[in-house]
């Protein structure tokens, strides 16, 4: 367990923060940007359950466990597998919570009718704020394929896969607040010409 008695520290003064298992990373090195963006999309998740907590129990529950694997995969990022010994188990994520989400995906997406154009993001505020922290989640899952491409840099593969269905699932949840998808904006393309 976590346990945090001072907040601040000074060791990250230097323009370094440590990384879970050990060493010191300049904080704009790719592994670091990786998993501080997931926090940031985690931060945009918490703001857009501000709208679902009320009317949408069963979405705001799936957010609820996201934000928290979320966590679960900050940590797996921060702690990249060497093939040392660190004398405990590190946190990893695992196919099971991809498969998780997916179940979750689908769900969603049982009420919704296809589309037959992309969707501009708005509609409702709660719908507003999913397509943020979607945008924000994709962002994420390009910074983790660019580190998971990086020589000499190793990335559990079912972050890239989770933050993929993370990115899925808000899509799906925007529709879903967006009143099943019939308060969509929906892009007619070349309009404005």
């Amino acid at each position: 367990m976590v346990k945090l008695n001072k907040i601040y520290t000074r060791t990250g003064d230097d323009g370094t923060t440590a990384l879970a298992a050990g060493g010191r990373r300049m904080k704009f090195d790719p592994r670091v940007d990786a998993y501080g963006t997931v926090d940031e999309a985690n931060a945009c998740i918490g703001m857009a359950r501000l709208h679902t907590a009320g009317g949408y129990a069963e979405l705001d529950a799936m957010l609820s466990r996201i934000q928290n694997d979320l966590f679960d995969l900050g940590a797996d990022l921060a702690t990249p597998d060497l093939g040392e010994d660190l004398g405990y188990e590190p946190l990893r994520i695992v196919h099971h919570q991809v498969e998780r989400i997916e179940r979750d995906i689908d769900a969603l997406n049982a009420a919704l009718q296809p589309l037959k154009s992309f969707v501009l993001p708005g509609g409702s505020p709660a719908a507003a704020a999913l397509h943020l922290a979607r945008t924000v989640a994709r962002r994420a899952e390009r910074l983790i394929v660019e580190l998971a491409e990086t020589p000499g840099e190793h990335v559990n593969p079912e972050t890239i896969r989770y933050m993929n269905r993370v990115s899925d699932l808000l899509f799906v949840a925007a529709r879903v607040v967006n009143d099943n998808g019939a308060a969509d904006v929906l892009w007619v393309p070349g309009a404005n010409r």
